[in-house]
């Protein structure tokens, strides 16, 4: 298998030349299609995947059925619960699916136990992913447990609508990437094409004042 996969995820480029070899032997790539669900609660990891290239969208159904986005691991990224399943050797809590076409390198469970023992470097590599997610999933839980939703939803609206403008979400969508009902978000953008922000159809929110979504995103709570 080609080696230069290697060189895409910091850290790894430095491994000593034998933990370098056994860990491009022992790996493989595979590609995943979209859409595809790759993990899911109560099911045990079986690899580490490092991303390549694509979007994996980490969620979790709570008890009464709404879906909540807790991350999204990009290109050049590992996942932060299979890391959590893997040391601790749990089951998933929560389910990974392919928003995109997804090419990843799958790193077996026993290669990664060899290596978390065997290499300083790998395991420097593997925290240091861990402790960076974990910070980014603490400051979501500090949002939807204390910033208005009209805000965090200014601020959603700007992260997905950055390139075109246009973003084909519905309403239930939206809502499980705010961790919120999807009442919630309706009654909220309605409050926004009321204002002339936001233009809504089935499926699509077209940003018609950007600037102005941008200054209530920037408004402190």
């Amino acid at each position: 298998m080609p080696t230069d996969w290697i060189e895409r995820f910091k850290g790894l480029s430095q491994l000593e030349a034998p933990i370098r070899d056994l860990l491009v032997q022992r790996s493989s790539v595979i590609s995943v299609p979209k859409n595809t669900i790759i993990f899911g609660p109560g099911k045990a990891p079986e690899n580490l995947l490092l991303l390549l290239d694509g979007t994996v969208r980490v969620q979790q159904l709570s008890e009464s059925g709404r879906e909540i986005v807790l991350y999204r691991v990009h290109a050049g990224e590992s996942c932060v619960l299979t890391t959590a399943c893997l040391l601790a050797y749990e089951d998933y809590s929560a389910e990974g699916i392919a928003e995109t076409d997804v090419e990843a390198v799958a790193i077996p469970r026993q290669v990664f136990d060899d290596l978390i023992s065997q290499s300083e470097t790998f395991r420097r590599f593997v925290f240091s992913a861990y402790s960076k997610r974990i910070t980014d999933l603490f400051f979501v839980i500090e949002e939807i447990a204390f910033q208005r939703m009209d805000i965090r939803l200014a601020q959603k609206l700007l992260e997905l609508g950055a390139k075109t403008g246009v973003i084909k979400s519905t309403h239930q969508q939206m809502a499980a990437e705010l961790g919120t009902a999807r009442e919630v978000v309706s009654r909220q953008l309605q409050e926004f094409q009321r204002r002339g922000w936001v233009a809504q159809s089935r499926g699509t929110i077209e940003l018609l004042e950007k600037s102005k979504i941008h200054t209530l995103a920037e408004t402190s709570n």
